[in-house]
């Protein structure tokens, strides 16, 4: 097992939360096999200690995209969030402006865009599939860009939706889940108080907007299933491209050559992502991946990577690998259900910790000073 602040926020989120809410953030597809690499990989991947470097300076600073920011990290896109902690987008945004990070905001969130950007200063990011329903994608950029969204996060590796069997057996799809969840939630009174009573509307907000009624959490798999595009192609993108005129990153790159089809395609940025785990069991982790795709494809754009990351000292391991960026997941969802934006800011201020003694002790006075020569037999 992994020790870390993570761990101990997964801990508590499992107490608090119903179970179909805790599975469908802890889970992944099928036998879940690379949803345990993506850690046991990062794990495995060993640093340099040098001394005597005199580290009274270091910086965590980066930019990214024109913009600066306090840490190399990124909170990523992940749907439902305002289920785990009430408005949990919202908590989770000011908790990333907070701490000087970038909040990327999930197409299938709980609330919408209108609703989150109005409650930061800072311009938030958001992400985006490919779906059938173009008018769809035409309504959510525009409603983007007139919020002030400064950079879209273009989801890829979703054009079907992975086989995720814990969500049957928890309750969050399946035969009766409706009944299911309802029970569930009368036996954890604190989040049915929380998120359920005094966290509503609990549908998916971006999408309700667009269709000007409610989609409810009973619609969300059934809607996900019949909007998702198999066809997608890079022609599908193209679009996209001509109308967003910010910054466009390409998430759910596993191999160099699809990252070298992104820069011919003129994208700014790339995800390494396996998306957690959670749609093609079998892949290679993302820390397997990165190393090759960096080496294919750094200085050309801007690389970003997330799945398995559970401390500071894995960001910082990424960046030894080739990432620009981490991008934290469930570890955010985990304290955000947990102790909400409290929880979040106690997270990065652990991260930002863990990343200082690591950085101190491999001698990288700055983020760029992490390279493979901070890795041992790399």
């Amino acid at each position: 097992m992994i020790i870390s602040a993570s761990t101990d926020y997964r801990k508590a989120a499992k107490s608090k939360l119903p179970p179909f809410l805790f599975h469908y953030i802890d889970g992944g597809s099928y036998g879940e096999h690379t949803l345990r690499r993506n850690t046991e990989d990062l794990a495995e991947i060993a640093l340099k200690q040098r001394v005597l470097n005199d580290m009274s300076e270091l910086s965590l600073d980066t930019e990214i995209f024109g913009e600066k920011f306090n840490l190399p990290i990124a909170l990523s896109p992940v749907g439902l969030t305002g289920m785990y902690a009430r408005r949990g987008e919202v908590q989770a945004a000011k908790a990333a402006e907070k701490k000087g990070i970038p909040f990327t905001m999930s197409t299938v969130s709980v609330c919408p865009i209108e609703e989150v950007a109005p409650a930061i200063e800072r311009p938030m990011w958001f992400q985006l599939y490919v779906l059938k329903d173009r008018g769809f994608m035409k309504n959510v950029l525009e409603r983007a860009k007139a919020a002030g969204v400064t950079t879209l996060v273009f989801t890829v590796d979703m054009p079907v939706p992975g086989a995720r069997y814990r969500d049957m057996h928890s309750g969050m799809s399946g035969p009766n889940a409706a009944a299911r969840r309802v029970f569930q939630a009368m036996r954890h009174p604190q989040w049915a108080f929380d998120v359920g009573l005094f966290g509503k509307p609990h549908d998916l907000g971006n999408i309700s907007t667009y269709r000007g009624e409610p989609t409810k959490l009973e619609d969300y798999i059934g809607w996900l299933g019949e909007n998702f595009d198999p066809s997608i192609s890079w022609k599908d993108l193209e679009w996209i491209r001509d109308f967003w005129d910010g910054p466009m990153v390409i998430k759910g790159i596993l191999d160099e050559e699809d990252a070298k089809d992104a820069v011919r395609f003129g994208a700014d940025g790339i995800v390494v992502s396996n998306h957690g785990g959670r749609q093609l069991d079998g892949v290679m982790s993302s820390a397997k991946a990165l190393p090759s795709i960096a080496d294919a494809v750094k200085g050309d754009m801007k690389i970003f990577v997330d799945s398995g990351i559970r401390t500071g000292l894995d960001v910082v391991r990424m960046l030894a690998l080739g990432a620009d960026c981490a991008m934290l997941g469930r570890s955010f969802i985990y304290a955000l259900a947990a102790q909400g934006q409290n929880g979040v800011e106690n997270l990065l201020d652990l991260y930002e910790k863990e990343m200082r003694v690591a950085m101190t002790l491999t001698g990288a006075k700055s983020i760029q000073d992490l390279n493979r020569d901070s890795l041992v037999n790399f």
